[in-house]
């Protein structure tokens, strides 16, 4: 059984940092990819970043490149996503997501598994 586990999220005034983490228990962690999906109230779900764990590829989404870095520590099967120079149309729900077949992409409806989402707000 595979389950993901989504921490880190918290309230931040704009220009601030936050980090993610998941940890992923069950699996073959080395399989996936690993992705980062937000959803703000009234909007639709958007892809944010991406790790294949095998090759270490990655991905990020127009809206957070060059503010966001997503990372993997494969002894400890852990994907973090470090948040820099946060803005307000940053804040949502953010969830960590499993692909097994390892391919990573944005279409969350791909993804296996899931993690319970982390709440992020900016504000001031």
């Amino acid at each position: 059984d595979v389950q993901l586990q989504a921490s880190g999220g918290g309230m931040v005034q704009p220009g601030g940092s936050l980090r993610l983490s998941c940890t992923v228990s069950g699996g073959t962690f080395d399989n996936y990819a690993i992705a980062w999906f937000r959803q703000a109230p009234g909007k639709e779900r958007e892809g944010v970043s991406v790790i294949s764990i095998s090759d270490g590829s990655v991905y990020y989404g127009d809206s957070v490149r060059g503010r966001f870095t997503i990372s993997s520590d494969n002894a400890k099967n852990t994907v973090a996503l470090q948040m820099n120079s946060l803005k307000p149309e940053d804040t949502a729900v953010y969830y960590c997501a499993a692909d097994k077949t390892g391919w990573g992409t944005f279409k969350y409806w791909e993804y296996d598994y899931w993690g319970q989402g982390t709440l992020v707000t900016v504000s001031s």
